[in-house]
């Protein structure tokens, strides 16, 4: 293999070991989200439903379940959740068999209520929310009004269908109007503990570009990633995408793996977990002297990437942010929509527990901004059988404007500020 030192700043000339040995655990300080914390979720949750006549909220496994009592919990066939009412205390439903295992990821102290391998699960939750909206009626079916019941947005719908065709008497939401609004507005705890993720993949991104070679695997750097993450002190890569050249210009990547050739344009997209949130950071240089065509695109990428910042103040939409990006686009003859060659995708997504959360920087998203919002800023430029662009990092509004979690790459020869 060929070691030599490429012309981009920081891309190649160390060993993987060489790279590992240089990264070490970040997560010694962490503090992970406070009971105190879950439980003003669950009331800011409550005084939203008052608001709209929701008398109870009904969450499964998966994020809202994490976010809103701290419980990790795979969502399988057998129902299981808590019941949030208006008011009052929240009861957890769980199947009777997995009581002891489920009782250890309480933190959030609440009722539990169980049922056995041949119950209906559906019938002991519709059972707890007529018991605490009606306390001298035990039967929902026999309720004087409808009650309106809030089901996850995560939930199935076959679940969910099962819900509603046993209980046409109670009027089914989604419950989308709530978790997103609660979530959509991070706290200090929530914020320090996503700075600290894109911290430790930032590392993980300058390590991953000081190990390429020519002739290197992509799946080679797949796997030093997932190391690099450990090594930082998370549980490994929660995805990455590693393209070379032409492939690059595909922003979900393509199927099987590269070989890295002399000049080719490297796009490392990767993230990684800690307490539940999410990183998420791109870097786009070559491998080798840049071309012309290299810098003119990467130099249009950083420049939409920067109007979409400026764009992103108080009460602004966040359609605005991208419509910006957009523009700035078009100024180096790019689509100023989503055809290509130009940005087919949105400008940015919210992020937290989940990678992908509401709202998005994307036409349509009338949203307006607030302190609180986490954004991903990735104006990805992909050209067809040529290469893509996507520099790619994340700002939090703050009631003075968006500041950046991560400090935007510097330049296509030195894109980590280096030299």
């Amino acid at each position: 293999m060929n070691m030599n030192m490429p012309m981009t700043a920081g891309v190649g000339g160390q060993t993987m070991e060489q790279a590992l040995a240089k990264l070490q655990d970040m997560t010694f300080d962490i503090k992970p989200i406070s009971v105190v914390e879950y439980r003003q979720r669950v009331r800011s949750a409550q005084q939203l439903m008052k608001k709209s006549n929701i008398e109870a909220l009904f969450i499964t496994p998966g994020s809202n379940l994490l976010y809103f009592t701290g419980i990790n919990w795979m969502c399988t066939e057998r129902l299981c959740g808590v019941i949030i009412p208006a008011q009052g205390k929240l009861t957890y439903i769980v199947p009777h068999f997995e009581l002891d295992s489920f009782n250890e990821h309480i933190s959030l102290q609440g009722n539990i209520s169980t049922w056995q391998e041949h119950e209906d699960p559906i019938e002991l939750v519709m059972s707890v929310i007529s018991s605490k909206n009606f306390a001298n009626k035990s039967d929902v079916s026999t309720l004087v009004r409808k009650i309106n019941v809030a089901l996850c947005g995560s939930i199935s719908f076959t679940m969910a269908s099962k819900f509603m065709n046993n209980h046409t008497e109670v009027d089914f939401v989604c419950a989308d109007e709530i978790t997103i609004h609660c979530r959509q507005i991070k706290s200090s705890a929530e914020l320090t503990l996503i700075q600290k993720a894109m911290d430790m993949t930032l590392a993980v991104q300058q390590a991953a570009a000081s190990i390429l070679y020519e002739g290197i695997s992509s799946k080679d750097v797949v796997d030093f990633i997932d190391k690099a993450h450990k090594k930082v002190g998370a549980s490994g890569s929660y995805f990455c995408l590693v393209l070379f050249a032409e492939a690059s210009a595909l922003p979900h990547g393509i199927k099987g793996w590269q070989e890295l050739k002399n000049n080719d344009m490297v796009l490392i997209d990767t993230g990684c977990k800690l307490m539940g949130y999410t990183s998420d950071i791109t870097r786009s240089y070559v491998f080798g002297t840049a071309s012309q065509r290299h810098r003119e695109v990467w130099q249009a990428e950083k420049v939409s990437q920067a109007a979409a910042f400026k764009a992103a103040q108080l009460s602004i939409s966040c359609e605005y942010v991208d419509q910006q990006a957009r523009a700035a686009l078009a100024e180096y003859g790019f689509s100023p929509a989503y055809d290509l060659p130009g940005l087919p995708h949105r400008t940015g997504h919210g992020i937290g527990l989940d990678i992908h959360e509401a709202p998005y920087l994307v036409g349509g998203d009338k949203t307006p901004l607030a302190a609180g919002m986490c954004f991903s800023n990735e104006p990805t430029i992909c050209i067809p059988s040529e290469f893509g662009v996507r520099l790619e990092d994340h700002f939090y509004m703050t009631e003075a404007g968006p500041k950046w979690f991560t400090i935007p790459s510097l330049s296509i020869d030195d894109p980590f500020g280096l030299s």
